[in-house]
C-alpha cells in the first residue's frame, strides 16, 4: 500500500497538545517520521517503525516535590506502584495520555486501507462536556439516539466539518462556544471536567464481528475503554434503549432497492472485488449497525465517556505512598482541564484498528470458503 508521513500526520496534528488556550500549554509539534517498513513510499510487508520526538518535556515538574511523596488522587500512581513495585518518576508512564500517540499513528494507517478498500468513513465529535450537551435530553427525546437530528448528523458529518468547530469539536456554533466557556471556567479554577465523544463508522461491510465473545460491539468497547480516562461506553440506543418497548426499539428490515447506495461505496474496493450488495437494510438504527455481534451494513455509532482529568492544580487531600501520613497535594505540570476535544482522533483511531482486525478476519473466512467446491443445492 502507498504510505507516507502525510497519510499519518493529520491525525497526529489533531491530537497534539497546545492546540488552544483551554488545553495543556505543552507545545509539541508531534511530527512523525517513518523509520522502517516502507520503501519509495510503499509498504514492504514488514513492521512499520514510526518515530515522534517528545520535545517539550519538563521532568522537573514531577521530581523533587510533593508528587514524589503523595500519589495523585484518582491517578494511576498508586496502582502502578502496587502492581510493579516501581513507578515512572516523570509523568504517569504508561498511564499518561501521551501513550495514545502510537494508537493514533497506527489507526491512521489502518484507516487508509479501510477507506481505499471499502470507502469506510470514521468521524468522531464531542457530544457533551459536563452538563452541556449537543443534544440535551427532552421529554420527547430523552437520549440522542432517539433524536432524528442526531441521526441526520451521524449520517453526513465529516471531519472537515468537525474541525470547523475548534477548539471543542462540537458541531454546533452555540453549543461549541458554550462548552468552550464552560471548560475555561474550570481551567481558571485549576479544576477539570469530563465529557463524551460520539463516533460514527459509515459504509461498513456486513458480516464483521463474531457471534459470541468477539462481538463487534464487544471489540469496540474493549478498544474504547483501553483509552486513558474512559469511564463508559454505549452503542446504538444504549442505556436509553432499556426504557422503551421492543415494538418501538426493533429495527424493521427494508429492501436496499429502496435505498440509494452511496457513491463512495460504489467506487470502493468492496465493489471492485465483487462483494455482493446486501439485499436488506433497516428503517431505523437503534441497533447501532450491529445485530448478534455482527455488522448489518448500517452505520455503527457509539459514545465514549471520559472522566475529568485526575491531575489538577487545586490542593487535594491524599496520603503518603507508605500510608504513614496524610497531607495535601497541588499537582504541578501542564495538563488538560478537559480531554474530550483531543480525544476525538484517538477514538477514531481505535475504531479503525478494530474494524481493520475484523475485516482481515472476515476476508480470510471468505477466501477459505471460495476455495471449496460449490455446495449442492439443499446441502
Amino acid at each position: 500500500m502507498a504510505l507516507e508521513e502525510s497519510d499519518i500526520q493529520p491525525q497526529l496534528t489533531r491530537r497534539r497538545p497546545g492546540q488552544s488556550n483551554i488545553t495543556t500549554p505543552r507545545n509539541e509539534k508531534d511530527r512523525v517520521q517513518i523509520h522502517s517498513g516502507t520503501e519509495f513510499g510503499v509498504t514492504l510487508g514488514t513492521p512499520i517503525g514510526l518515530l515522534v520526538m517528545n520535545e517539550d518535556q519538563r521532568p522537573k515538574d514531577y521530581g523533587g516535590s510533593t508528587m514524589d511523596v503523595y500519589p495523585r488522587p484518582s491517578h494511576a500512581d498508586w496502582t502502578y506502584l502496587e502492581k510493579y513495585g516501581v513507578k515512572a518518576s516523570s509523568g504517569g508512564g504508561r498511564s499518561s495520555a501521551r501513550e495514545t500517540i502510537g494508537r493514533v499513528a497506527a489507526g491512521a494507517i489502518a484507516e487508509k486501507y479501510l477507506q481505499l478498500a471499502y470507502g469506510i468513513e470514521i468521524v468522531a465529535f464531542v457530544s457533551s462536556v459536563g452538563s452541556k450537551h449537543l443534544f440535551p435530553p427532552t421529554s420527547e427525546y430523552p437520549a440522542p439516539a432517539a433524536n432524528p437530528k442526531f441521526h441526520d448528523l451521524v449520517n453526513c458529518i465529516t471531519r472537515k466539518q468537525v474541525d470547523e468547530y475548534l477548539p471543542i469539536r462540537c458541531p454546533d456554533d452555540d453549543v461549541n462556544r458554550e462548552m468552550e466557556d464552560y471548560i475555561r471556567g474550570f481551567k481558571d479554577q485549576d479544576d477539570s471536567i469530563g465529557g463524551t465523544v460520539a463516533c460514527v463508522i459509515r459504509h461498513v461491510p456486513t458480516g464483521l464481528g463474531e457471534p459470541a465473545f468477539d462481538k463487534m460491539e464487544a471489540l469496540l468497547a474493549h478498544a474504547m475503554l483501553s483509552i486513558p480516562a474512559t469511564k463508559g461506553f454505549e452503542i446504538g440506543s444504549g442505556f436509553n434503549g432499556c426504557e422503551i418497548p421492543g415494538s418501538q426499539h426493533n429495527d424493521a428490515f427494508v429492501s436496499t432497492t429502496d435505498v440509494d447506495i452511496p457513491a463512495v461505496v460504489a467506487e470502493s474496493g468492496a465493489s471492485r472485488v465483487g462483494l455482493p450488495r446486501p439485499k436488506l437494510t433497516t428503517k431505523t438504527n437503534n441497533s447501532g449497525g450491529i445485530q448478534g455481534g455482527i455488522t448489518n451494513g448500517t452505520p455503527i455509532y457509539f459514545k465514549v465517556a471520559f472522566k475529568p482529568p485526575a491531575t489538577i492544580g487545586q490542593e487535594q487531600m491524599t496520603a503518603t505512598y507508605d500510608g504513614s501520613d496524610s497531607g495535601t497535594l497541588a499537582a504541578k505540570g501542564r495538563h488538560d482541564p478537559c480531554v474530550v476535544p483531543r480525544a476525538v482522533p484517538i477514538v477514531e483511531a481505535m475504531a479503525a484498528l478494530v474494524v481493520m482486525d475484523t475485516v482481515l478476519s472476515q476476508q480470510s473466512r471468505l477466501m477459505a470458503r471460495q476455495l471449496l467446491p460449490p455446495l449442492k443445492q439443499g446441502s
